[in-house]
């Protein structure tokens, strides 16, 4: 019996896909980059129209950390490996509690971009599948469409603003680079967690939750206060400047905060954007790069020493090594493209890094980074 809810067209020819649940056909969708290029697909998720910066990630496995991720905010999100969603999505079931597998409470990103979204999930810590998991936060995604080439375009041109598009619901190009992207994912409360002796400011600048899961295993005292809190509000041994999305130069109260620390010689360490500010406050520049360093197997190395280290990043600026002022000191440096990826102070107990010791999703090797900070503070 024909489908009355399919189109003449659809009936003859080429086979209609049906959403699983809904047994409907699937809307076509469109990714629309903002120099004309145009990449059509079949939808899932969310059915809206977003906009947003488009990057890549090029790591295989680890997506509900990474979409979760609060540095993704205001991006459109391209998973460079195939096949995306076939171990399902485990159960948020108390979002007020640090969790395994999430970095936040929601769904980060603007959108998503797969070559194949998996439909049928196998794992035993499943609950729903990648597809019910963006419809519940109203994240639209896009499968079906040549990622290899999407990705080779942003590799050679750099990131660029893209929209996400289906039938009459258009929108227009949003750039996240001049928006306080910070003050939609930090924290809106002070929240205390840990009962240690030694006590940790830690300033949420979109932190994911594994951050403040290192600082409570080492067994500290951890206030985790919004972005623009008074650091001179309360007393603590030692500051946390977390990651967050966004480009650094727009946060001038952060920096003019971190600038106080440095003044005071609070022992202060930077993570990502948290990297990005301590080196402004410190007189540094960052500029930003072509397209980005987003995966779990980042080589990095430290400067004066011959250790090398595979990190999980993600990050669309960096610092300028040239630019630290005297006293500061390169710590590590990318081996893809020689970019900072940490500094120190040569005396005083202040350090930065611009990838992630946390991994989640990816490699612990630098781990050791917590520990460092924590014999900075007495």
């Amino acid at each position: 019996m024909k489908d009355p809810r399919l189109k003449q067209s659809q009936r003859i020819g080429a086979k209609v896909e049906l959403d699983k649940n809904t047994r409907t056909p699937k809307l076509t969708a469109k990714l629309v980059l903002k120099d004309g290029n145009i990449f059509e697909g079949k939808l899932f998720g969310a059915q809206r129209s977003v906009a947003g910066e488009v990057v890549f990630n090029t790591g295989m496995v680890g997506y509900p950390e990474t979409l979760t991720d609060p540095s993704y905010k205001g991006q459109i999100l391209v998973m460079t490996y195939p096949l995306v969603g076939n171990y399902g999505i485990p159960e948020m079931d108390d979002i007020s509690k640090l969790q395994r597998f999430f970095e936040s409470d929601r769904v980060q990103i603007q959108a998503l971009i797969v070559s194949e979204e998996s439909e049928n999930y196998s794992h035993w810590n499943a609950f729903q599948s990648l597809d019910e998991w963006l419809k519940e936060f109203g994240v639209p995604g896009i499968y079906g469409i040549d990622t290899r080439r999407l990705t080779k375009i942003l590799r050679e041109h750099g990131t660029m603003l893209g929209k996400v598009e289906i039938e009459k619901q258009k929108v227009e190009y949003y750039n996240p680079d001049i928006d306080n992207l910070i003050s939609k994912v930090t924290v809106q409360q002070v929240e205390q967690h840990g009962s240690g002796k030694k006590r940790i400011l830690l300033v949420d600048c979109g932190c994911k939750k594994s951050i403040l899961q290192n600082l409570i295993d080492r067994n500290v005292s951890v206030l985790r206060v919004p972005y623009d809190y008074n650091v001179d509000k309360e007393d603590y041994d030692g500051v946390l400047l977390s990651n967050g999305p966004g480009n650094p130069v727009v946060y001038k109260q952060l920096v003019a905060s971190a600038r106080k620390l440095i003044q005071k010689q609070v022992p202060t360490l930077g993570i990502c954007m948290g990297h990005q500010i301590l080196s402004l406050a410190a007189g540094a520049k960052t500029y930003k790069l072509k397209y980005g360093h987003r995966s779990q197997n980042q080589p990095v190395k430290e400067v004066d020493g011959n250790k090398c280290y595979v990190t999980s990043q993600n990050h669309s600026f960096a610092v300028d090594t040239k630019s630290l002022p005297r006293g500061y000191e390169p710590w590590f440096e990318n081996l893809n493209d020689y970019s900072n990826e940490g500094m120190r102070h040569e005396k005083l107990p202040f350090r930065s890094v611009q990838f992630h010791p946390e991994a989640a999703p990816g490699p612990v090797d630098t781990g050791f980074i917590f520990d460092e900070f924590l014999k900075d503070v007495k």
